[in-house]
């Protein structure tokens, strides 16, 4: 068989960001955790390859981005989607570079793009320079971020001092031109010896024009926003059956391990709604206190009715009092193996609806609970949709699961979710959001 495309996922939030925006635009999408050893079954346009690889040394990075290639490439992928946040993330020392070029060289090609415009989500590329919301990147909560703190909002410039190839601009005026016009700026660049062109995108039109453009190009690497004009190029159009899943009954959870200021409101406003929330203190947990069995013995007489919530989000001055006692790595690791271990024992507990904050701790939590696949359903917000799983770690267990990367949803997002997961009266699959 010949997949349409084959995309490598550098956080597993970030991976069904991509597939739930694939899937809104028509292709029939499987999300897997890490590299598969099995072929992909029939009848599948994409697959996006989960890896828990944007923080971890380059090396590493480069090693499993290119076993995710190899895996793709066996199974007959057209084109290939390297898929980072849409805030950049990363050091000087990578990893979109590194991976992006060592995919290149793999591949033999001497171009390929890179935008993380995503404008659904408010992030958008001008002249270069990547915007949050109404602010350069460098203004935002990112400039706090405590693994890839992002003090510069000039994507050619940032992602130039990760690579040896030339990065060059692709301007939204080339891009409002059209595809004939990108095509041709391409092909300019080229000749320039420029191998990796930073594109904006303003708005939804923007990557619309765009997507006919980049049909021929072997490789992609972009936020997710680039993968609404894709399945166009194949004539696929969107279909509510794409999101449908099989229902699932059970208790509500959520556990958050994220710390940016979406998160941070989206806490507060589920504690202000009234609705048990239990903190999970970092230290305690460096302690070797029994934080996982406190956690658990809370949870207990509060799941029958309504949602839990369980977090280790903090303000950005706690968690870097946090890291200054524990170290930043060393921190991170324990409160994501605290919820890691604690979303294992709620699915035990009988939770089948659970939301996870943060790409990080999303990683670590699908690892406990030995999910390998996730279907991609319903989008709750831009960037986020529910999927259905089954958790082989907690007795084959089928839920439903949100994977939440740190930066999306809305406010009320941690209640407003779970009314798309109630089962229809019938027992039928529930079709799909409205888009």
């Amino acid at each position: 068989m010949s997949l349409l495309l084959g995309a490598i996922a550098d956080d597993f939030t970030g991976a069904t960001d991509l597939a739930n925006n694939l899937v809104r635009a028509g292709m029939r999408v499987v999300q897997t955790i890490g590299v598969p050893r099995e072929p992909v079954e029939a009848g599948i346009d994409a697959v996006v390859v989960a890896l828990k690889s944007r923080t971890v040394p380059a090396a590493e990075a480069v090693e499993q981005s290119l076993a995710a290639w190899r895996w793709l490439r066996e199974q007959g992928a057209r084109q290939i989607y390297f898929k980072y946040c849409s805030t950049f993330d990363s050091t000087p020392a990578g990893n979109i570079g590194p991976v992006t070029e060592a995919l290149m060289d793999a591949m033999g090609i001497d171009f390929t793009i890179a935008t993380p415009a995503f404008p659904d989500n408010g992030r958008t590329v001008f002249k270069g320079h990547l915007f949050v919301g109404d602010v350069p990147l460098n203004e935002s909560g990112m400039k706090d971020h405590p693994l890839t703190p992002m003090t510069d909002a000039n994507l050619v410039r940032v992602l130039q001092a990760q690579c040896r190839r030339r990065v060059g601009l692709i301007d939204y005026r080339v891009v409002a031109a059209g595809a004939a016009a990108v095509r041709e700026r391409i092909q300019a660049l080229r000749q320039q010896g420029v191998g990796i062109a930073v594109v904006d995108a303003l708005s939804n039109d923007d990557l619309l024009r765009l997507g006919p453009a980049l049909a021929d190009l072997p490789l992609l690497t972009a936020g997710s926003g680039v993968a609404i004009a894709l399945p166009a190029n194949a004539g696929l159009v969107p279909s509510a059956r794409a999101s449908a899943l099989p229902p699932v009954a059970g208790a509500q959870a959520i556990v958050s391990g994220s710390c940016s200021q979406a998160t941070n409101q989206q806490v507060a406003h589920f504690i202000a709604s009234g609705r048990p929330a239990f903190q999970l203190d970092p230290l305690r947990i460096a302690a070797g206190e029994d934080v996982v069995g406190e956690a658990l013995a809370w949870a207990a007489p509060h799941l029958g009715s309504g949602p839990v919530l369980l977090y280790s989000t903090a303000p950005p001055q706690a968690v870097s009092a946090a890291q200054t006692q524990l170290g930043g790595a060393q921190a991170g690791e324990l409160v994501e193996r605290c919820i890691a271990a604690i979303a294992s024992g709620l699915v035990r507990a009988g939770v089948r609806r659970l939301i996870v904050a943060g790409g990080e701790t999303s990683g670590a939590c699908v690892q406990a609970l030995g999910i390998a696949r996730l279907q991609i359903g319903p989008q709750i917000d831009p960037g986020v949709p529910w999927c259905h799983a089954t958790a082989a770690a907690a007795a084959g267990a089928p839920l439903w699961l949100a994977l939440k990367s740190g930066n999306f949803g809305g406010e009320d997002f941690f209640t407003r979710a779970f009314s798309l997961t109630t089962p229809p009266p019938d027992g039928a699959h529930r079709p799909a959001a409205a888009h």
